[in-house]
């Protein structure tokens, strides 16, 4: 038994599915089942059963989680103990709105994680910052661009919706149709643009910011929603997903950055992270 296992052990175990455990974890998805193979075959124990959307942890993963969780605490507290504590590194990131949590969230974790004494501050890409993530029509004259991930753009539609039937929706079926605007989203005004060619509209219900309101109010019946193909969008069941017809989706993010900077910088560091995160396709 070792602290990688644990930690591994504990992701499946919070949030019930190999496969999100393998994003939380940065691994691939065999790593984590071995690991917990490796873990049951040293306890001589079943930790998990597998079901239809994941796991349920067993009796003996329920008392074993507490303990795997004060014992990788404790252990990151000494390495912390005994850590020098050198001046905090200043680092501001420009976000775009509608990014996605989980991988966002990983992305910085990483960022953190290799920068010793990273203080990181968080704000609006329109604000100074060191560098931001944004698509490529909003990177200022001067800026280099790295891809970092490419969306591909679904229409999301509550669950018995007549085009849920289609396997593509085409864009004249649009036309009248009770949405769920979100703003700003470069994909949806390309959308808009293309329809306005056609003379279609759409019947917007709603008009909000974020994607989480946005699947939301698709998933309680207000309306049709354009969404990202975010793996947590497309594991959720209480929409339905369908490609559009007749024009191509997709929106390309990543990070602008000055021509000019330190090798020293935290930016050398975030730059490596999403050359790494496009080599493999997100």
């Amino acid at each position: 038994m070792d602290l990688r296992e644990l930690r591994y052990f504990i992701a499946v175990y919070e949030l019930g599915s190999i496969s999100a455990a393998a994003r939380r974890c940065y691994v691939a998805q065999p790593s984590i089942s071995a690991a917990i193979q490796q873990l049951e075959s040293h306890l001589d124990a079943s930790l998990f059963t597998r079901h239809s959307k994941g796991v349920y942890p067993s009796e003996a993963a329920q008392r074993l989680y507490p303990l795997a969780k004060k014992l990788t605490g404790e252990a990151q507290a000494i390495t912390q103990l005994f850590r020098s504590k050198p001046r905090p590194v200043s680092f501001t990131l420009g976000l775009m709105r509608s990014l996605g949590t989980d991988r966002m969230s990983q992305l910085l974790k990483e960022l953190i994680q290799s920068v010793d004494s990273l203080e990181l501050t968080l704000v609006n890409p329109e604000e100074p910052c060191d560098a931001c993530i944004i698509t490529p029509a909003h990177v200022r004259d001067g800026d280099l661009f790295q891809p970092i991930w490419l969306d591909r753009y679904l229409l999301a539609l509550p669950p018995g919706h007549p085009l849920c039937l289609k396997e593509e929706v085409a864009l004249e079926d649009l036309d009248n149709l009770p949405f769920i605007h979100r703003s700003p989203c470069d994909a949806l005004q390309r959308l808009q643009h293309e329809l306005r060619t056609r003379q279609i509209e759409f019947h917007v219900r709603a008009n909000i910011r974020t994607i989480e309101y946005a699947l939301g109010l698709v998933s309680a019946g207000v309306g049709a929603a354009l969404v990202p193909d975010w793996p947590t969008t497309c594991e959720r069941k209480d929409i339905v997903l369908r490609p559009l017809s007749g024009i191509e989706m997709k929106l390309e993010i990543g990070l602008a950055y000055p021509k000019i900077r330190d090798s020293d910088d935290p930016l050398e560091s975030l730059l490596e992270l999403c050359k790494r995160r496009w080599e493999r396709g997100g």
